[in-house]
């Protein structure tokens, strides 16, 4: 084989036959081009972030679902009562020691609702007001008050948290003996850019040297890595000015993108290596890594993509901007896998091998500075930056720095712990598949009490303003005044307001309802809303029980014979409504995404029971993973150790943690039973071949997995707690897949098995479309090398 310059594009290129595949050329394309192909994702990545800096961003989460009674309220509210129709709302609450009627309270915070009143996008209802009277704003005992803020309806959530900021600046110029102030409402609360992915970009460091022995061969992961989700963010928030993507989609991408981006790299990388070691020039084992391993990288992503955005089905904005944000990022960190990484690894060529001692002792003041910064303590990264500076300076003047790290010895297959942990699960394939089965299902056994829904304040950290106000105003209001329902009708007759009134007298004697307060009605006169306070908070099953026994009896019963046809709304009706109308389609989406698995698995092994299984492991480790998140947020076991607290499920975060965790999964899957499939296919025995492909893949399956589970899990620190629940699912159900499931379920069920695994009818044989992930060479595909036979399994 002709060796490739490392200087020059092209040279020393062994070209490619007439029979290459469409994966050989891109692989060898980005390669001799690799300039080229580096400058172009350099603009696109430029051309994002100045676009995002130009256009700027917007965010929304509207939590309405088709066809509800929240919705068609909110309809009413919109076209009667104006603000009243917003999603998002705030609150200003406060608390005076000598009472919220006091004359020098009264004229301070006056003018403090003036003030927030009179920004644009703002409509404040005062406590000192007719309408604040008639709502009950102040506190029976005088002591504390609250003034609401609605938001006009195209108000985002970026906007919304800036005027919380504008508002905190006016609150703090105020300064009452005896008055406490806090700002309420998650809209108006302030949001901290994610620092947690570099926490796990400085694990992600270590583990990736301790897999490679090699600091340029890590390099390459966290260098496509950035790429993808640098441009992949960009691209999120550029999405959000033309349609509904929260505003926790940007850090769930980057999320997302760190962890897939570093994990299909590095089975690139180490099929690269595999190349390089067998004798391989850099580019032909570049073209061999992109045939094989890169076509397995393809499947997996595209499976992760497809599955977000079946997630479509649910015809909801929110949950459409979600999948999209999701499925952009991984799109982009998959093409950037098999582009920009050949090219990366063109400019590294035979070097990837070294790895000097400056280079290894860097490499870790790096880590320990994105540590640092991750952790908050910037300061302190900045010495270590200088400490690795340092250490390249130093490195001119002592010859010890320069010279390179003995390489690490490797040993045979079958002397690996890999191996020998392979045939020890064998010979106990009945207790280790039964003990790991038991294990899996107790673990999942909260699932049979998942309740979905959106967490209220009470879930935020307690040294939060937010956290602050929900507290003082369940203390002078109840704790259903943090989440009122809204009653309301449109009026054919003024006649009907008397209805209203008997409305009002039945809604107080309903049990579960603090009070009722209205009727209020609109300045046409057309509609009125009732104020209704439930006597427990909004995230509470009671709450929920409340809005469904108001719907079905109190309501239709109060206002049978008076033509009134009544919606309860608000922010509290909206989300429960949106929690059962995912729920209610959860099961189908499950459904289509195990089909899909099962067939698509079918088609690459040519097996019935091998995707059968791994359907099943993916049930087992997904329902596990969902016990953990569960009994944390949910139960509250140890939630106060992550800053939050307990409460229902996002209705959201199941859909999402289950196409996100399949596709990782498949990842996995295909990357181990191809390899046991190819081993099989050349000895035919089904005992020694799943003990190899084990200690074949072992290695780079622990690493990928170690720095999936580090990434996602760094996110528990963030301050979101919807970011922390898909930080610890992500994490555990990574967690669990790479470790429960591929050493120990898989090895002992296909020893249990044997040659039955590859089992499959010839008729559904001849039916399926053969699925060729893995690649192979045809003759001639790279002139001068013998002809391979082809495979139809991939070989990552």
């Amino acid at each position: 084989m002709n060796k490739l310059s490392n200087n020059a594009e092209g040279d020393g290129v062994t070209p490619l036959g007439p029979n290459a595949s469409i994966w050989e050329r891109l692989g060898s394309f980005a390669f001799r081009r690799r300039r080229t192909v580096l400058a172009a994702w350099v603009v696109v990545l430029v051309g994002t972030l100045a676009a995002v800096g130009s256009i700027g961003s917007s965010s929304e989460s509207s939590f309405e679902s088709p066809d509800s009674d929240s919705l068609a309220g909110f309809e009413i509210l919109k076209e009667n009562f104006g603000a009243g129709g917003s999603f998002i709302s705030g609150s200003i609450v406060f608390e005076a020691e000598q009472g919220v009627g006091a004359a020098v309270v009264q004229v301070e915070m006056s003018a403090l609702f003036d003030e927030v009143g009179a920004i644009e996008e703002v409509t404040l209802t005062s406590p000192y007001s007719p309408i604040g009277e008639q709502r009950g704003l102040v506190s029976p005992d005088g002591s504390i008050a609250y003034a609401s803020i609605d938001f006009d309806e195209n108000t985002d959530e970026l906007r919304a948290s800036e005027i919380g900021r504008d508002i905190e600046t006016l609150v703090d110029q105020i300064d009452i003996d005896g008055v406490s102030i806090k700002i309420g409402g998650a809209a108006l609360a302030e949001f901290e850019p994610p620092e947690s992915e570099l926490i796990g970009l400085a694990f992600a460091v270590v583990i990736l040297i301790l897999a490679f022995g090699s600091v340029l061969a890590m390099g390459l992961p966290i260098g496509v890595a950035l790429f993808g989700v640098g441009i992949g963010v960009g691209t999120i928030t550029l999405l959000t000015n033309v349609m509904s993507i929260p505003d926790f989609a940007t850090t769930l991408g980057a999320m997302i993108g760190l962890g897939v981006g570093i994990d299909y790299a590095l089975f690139i990388v180490t099929r690269y290596r595999e190349g390089t070691r067998d004798g391989m020039s850099p580019h032909d084992a570049t073209v061999r890594a992109i045939d094989t391993a890169g076509r397995a990288v393809l499947f997996a992503g595209l499976t992760v993509v497809i599955s977000l955005l079946g997630m479509f089905v649910m015809q909801l904005a929110f949950i459409n901007g979600l999948a999209t944000g999701a499925a952009v990022t991984v799109a982009i960190t998959m093409v950037a896998s098999v582009t920009l990484l050949p090219a990366l690894i063109g400019f590294a060529g035979e070097r990837v091998e070294v790895t000097r001692w400056r280079g290894l002792i860097m490499a870790g003041f790096v880590a320990v500075a994105l540590l640092a910064v991750g952790l908050g303590f910037a300061p302190l990264a900045a010495v270590f930056v200088v400490m690795a500076i340092a250490t390249l300076v130093m490195s001119f003047f002592i010859t010890g720095l320069r010279e390179v790290v003995p390489p690490r010895a490797e040993k045979p297959l079958r002397e690996t712990w890999a191996y020998r942990w392979s045939r020890f699960v064998q010979h106990h394939s009945w207790p280790m598949a039964i003990g790991v089965t038991v294990l899996l299902l107790v673990m999942s056994i909260p699932v049979l009490s998942l309740r979905l829904g959106f967490g209220d304040e009470s879930t935020f950290a307690e040294d939060t303003t937010t956290r602050q106000a929900y507290e003082l105003l369940a203390e002078g209001f109840g704790a259903g005044s943090n989440g009122p329902l809204l009653v309301v009708a449109e009026l054919d007759d003024p006649s009907q307001l008397g209805a209203a009134q008997n409305l009002v007298a039945t809604l107080n004697d309903a049990d579960g309802v603090a009070r009722a307060l209205g009727p209020i009605p609109s300045e046409n006169e057309q509609a009125f809303q009732i104020f209704v306070v439930p006597e427990t908070g909004p995230q509470d099953e009671a709450t929920s029980a409340l809005v469904r026994e108001l719907r079905d009896t109190v309501i239709p019963g109060a206002v049978e014979l008076s033509g009134l046809d009544v919606k309860v709304t608000g922010a509290v009706a909206s989300s429960i409504d949106f929690s059962d109308y995912l729920g209610a389609r959860l099961p189908v989406f499950f459904l289509a995404v195990l089909t899909l698995s099962f067939l698509l698995l079918m088609m690459v092994f040519r097996s019935v029971l091998v995707p059968l299984k791994a359907v099943i492991m993916n049930l087992l480790s997904i329902g596990a993973a969902y016990g953990i998140v569960i009994a944390v947020f949910q139960w509250g076991w140890g939630v106060e150790l992550l800053g939050t607290g307990s409460g229902p499920i996002e209705p959201f975060l199941p859909m999402m943690l289950f196409a996100i965790v399949f596709g990782l999964s498949m990842d996995y899957e295909v990357f181990l039973l191809s390899r046991v499939r190819e081993e099989y296919d050349k000895t035919g025995d089904p005992v020694t071949s799943v003990a190899d492909g084990l200690a074949a893949t072992a290695r780079v399956i622990t690493a990928a997995a170690a720095i999936m589970v580090v990434v996602f899990g760094s996110f528990v620190l963030e301050d979101a707690r919807v970011i922390k629940m898909f930080g610890l699912g992500l994490a555990t159900a990574i967690f669990l897949d790479a470790t429960l499931v591929r050493m120990l379920l898989v090895p002992a069920t296909m020893e249990l098995l044997g040659e039955k695994n590859w089992w499959l009818p010839k008729w559904l044989d001849r039916l399926l479309p053969a699925l060729n992930v893995e690649g192979g060479h045809d003759e001639g595909a790279i002139a001068g090398e013998e002809p391979e036979p082809e495979r139809e399994l991939v070989d990552a």
